[in-house]
């Protein structure tokens, strides 16, 4: 691996961690133009970045992406993927995210990251989390058009009879998350 010598939002990092769910790949770039603090910017089960970067707000989409470079924040984040598959089912909750939409959902993402492991909720207990108990829809969308999978753990919510419902990465890996949370309890 080679040193950081990115410096500029429009270059972001990636690396690809095997699962046993597949491969699940994280990108990581900065909060904006005016820090240089990095975070994730967008994860999930994919085994290359690309279907990833359109999930990125265009204000902090990378513009080019470079693996194998030596980074704090990126090491990190594919330790805490390999850690939660390893038992650690906190260790993403440890790492930086940053994404950008409206209020509401940046709100709603900030609160899934306190969604407990083992312990889901429907999308209508999600939206009274959130204070508004009529935006289930609202609560959804914030879960679709999550970008950083794991991270910011959508996976734990579920339908109104407890189904599990829609997932960007198929329900069988939703499952198989909840599955192994499930311990948690």
């Amino acid at each position: 691996m080679t040193s950081p010598s990115y410096r500029s939002p429009a270059q972001g990092l990636t690396v690809t961690v095997s699962t046993p769910d597949g491969a699940f790949t994280v990108i990581v770039g900065h909060q904006g133009a005016s820090t240089l603090s990095p975070a994730v910017l967008a994860a999930g089960w994919v085994d290359t970045p690309e279907p990833l970067l359109p999930l990125i707000h265009p204000d902090l989409r990378p513009t080019s992406l470079q693996r194998g470079v030596e980074d704090p924040v990126l090491r990190d984040a594919a330790d805490a993927v390999r850690a939660y598959y390893g038992g650690d089912l906190l260790a993403p909750a440890s790492i930086p995210v940053t994404q950008r939409s409206g209020g509401f959902r940046e709100r709603a993402w900030r609160v899934l990251r306190d969604v407990p492991p083992g312990e889901p909720v429907t999308y209508a207990g999600f939206a009274r989390m959130l204070g508004s108990s009529r935006a289930v829809r609202a609560a959804a969308g914030a879960c679709a058009s999550n970008a950083a999978a794991l991270f910011v753990p959508c996976h734990r919510v579920l339908r109104s009879d407890g189904t599990v419902g829609g997932f960007r990465y198929g329900t069988p890996v939703k499952q198989s998350l909840l599955d192994r949370e499930a311990g948690a309890r």
